[in-house]
C-alpha cells in the first residue's frame, strides 16, 4: 500500500530521501569538528633546530611526551615515573616499536638525561628525538 498524493487513486512507490541525507549531513559536519579534537596531542614547547625529518605516522612507533611540569605520557596517557620502566618493557620493547621523545624546551636537562637512561635500561635501540623548525622556517614536527 502507498500513499495518496493529491486525492488521485495513484500509489506512490518512490523513497522520499531527503530526511535521510539530511540526517548524513549532520552527522558529516558533527564528525568533521570531533575528529580533529580527537586527535590533538599533548601540548609541549618543542625545542628548535634547523634539520628536522617529518615525524612517520604509522602505528609502528609510540611517542614519549614530557611536559614542562614533569608529567610524563606515552602517546596521550599519563605514566608514573616509577611506573615508566615497566610500561616501556610491555607497550614498545616487547612490540618492537619505535619510540619518540619529545620533551617541553624548559624541561631541565637532567630530567630528560634520567628519563632516556630508563628508556635504554629497558633494552629500547630505536629512540627518537622530537624538535621543530626554527620560527623563520615553516614550522614541522619531526626528529633529529
Amino acid at each position: 500500500m502507498g500513499a495518496n498524493v493529491g486525492g488521485g487513486s495513484k500509489f506512490v512507490s518512490e523513497i522520499n530521501v531527503t530526511p535521510f541525507v539530511d540526517v548524513m549531513l549532520v552527522l558529516l559536519i558533527i564528525f568533521m569538528v570531533a575528529t580533529p579534537m580527537m586527535s590533538q596531542g599533548i601540548d609541549v614547547d618543542l625545542p628548535q633546530t634547523k634539520q628536522v625529518e617529518v615525524l612517520p605516522t604509522e602505528s609502528e612507533n609510540m611517542v614519549m611526551t614530557v611536559r614542562q611540569d614533569g608529567k610524563i605520557f606515552l602517546d596521550e596517557y599519563p605514566v608514573e615515573l616509577d611506573d615508566l620502566e615497566s610500561k616501556l618493557q610491555m607497550l614498545v620493547k616487547e612490540k618492537n616499536k619505535t619510540l619518540f621523545l619529545q620533551a617541553d624546551k624548559n624541561v631541565p636537562y637532567g630530567t630528560v638525561v634520567d628519563i632516556m637512561g630508563r628508556i635504554k635500561a629497558v633494552g629500547i635501540e630505536k629512540l627518537g628525538v622530537v624538535a621543530e623548525k626554527p620560527d623563520d622556517a615553516p614550522a614541522a614536527a619531526g626528529r633529529r
